[in-house]
């Protein structure tokens, strides 16, 4: 009997270390069989968005005063997202996948202006401002209404069907945002340098999309094979005059 008791925690971490092992050769497995796309987003005119300085409701009765207007990077409002072939379209479910994701109501505007996710993702509207807020939308994609609430609360919806949900404020005209909800996990967004990277791409053809709310879709075919990288450019040509205010 204490034979065996000395024996047994041997075998635990025999069989711990055993299981450690697998799950790494399984993840080393699919790093072998991904590829990666990588590339960079230029904006192909300098815009600047400038938000309106006017004087506002606050629940409480007081007034507030937006902070001055500052100039927008669209290269944030950019999403990269991949198309599947036929036939790498069963696989396409591999990578991170955004299941969460947060917009917050901050200086009255919606923070980040573009969030995309996976469909079925859980999205949350914090309010961060001492005025109250109405989230809603009329979007096929997505109609909803949140009602009015204070800072301090927040409200969650998940997201089940894919397409671009376009979000206001019914107390602050000048608020908007966008919830892009893709089908798969194959999505990036820039840094601040323009660079994006979508990894744990199961290899195949895809169409690279280069989405923005102010244009039509910039697309590119190419073929991801496993542990490569496949490079690709964006030029992303905003038409002139058509700075968005918020």
């Amino acid at each position: 009997m204490r034979l065996a008791l000395q024996i047994a925690p041997m075998v635990l971490l025999v069989a711990l270390l055993g299981m450690s092992r697998a799950g790494l050769h399984g993840t080393a497995t699919r790093a072998r069989r991904a590829g990666r796309v990588e590339g960079t987003v230029v904006i192909s005119k300098s815009l600047s968005a400038h938000r309106p300085r006017f004087r506002i409701y606050a629940g409480d009765g007081a007034a507030l005063m937006p902070p001055a207007g500052d100039t927008v990077d669209e290269r944030r409002n950019v999403v990269l997202y991949l198309v599947p072939a036929a036939a790498a379209a069963s696989d396409a479910d591999a990578g991170s996948v955004a299941d969460h994701a947060v917009v917050r109501q901050r200086d009255e505007r919606f923070a980040p202006h573009v969030v995309v996710v996976r469909r079925g993702a859980t999205v949350d509207f914090p309010n961060e401002d001492a005025v109250f807020h109405n989230v809603f939308s009329l979007s096929s994609a997505k109609e909803f209404d949140l009602g009015r609430y204070p800072r301090g609360s927040s409200k969650s919806l998940v997201f089940e069907r894919p397409g671009v949900v376009q979000v206001f404020c019914h107390i602050h005209a000048d608020m908007s945002a966008i919830v892009l909800v893709l089908e798969n996990s194959l999505f990036a967004q820039p840094d601040s340098s323009g660079r994006f990277v979508i990894d744990d791409v199961p290899p195949g053809e895809y169409t690279v999309v280069g989405w923005h709310e102010r244009i039509r879709p910039v697309t590119h075919v190419i073929r991801v094979q496993a542990g490569h990288t496949s490079a690709i450019d964006f030029n992303i040509p905003l038409p002139a005059g058509g700075a968005r205010e918020r």
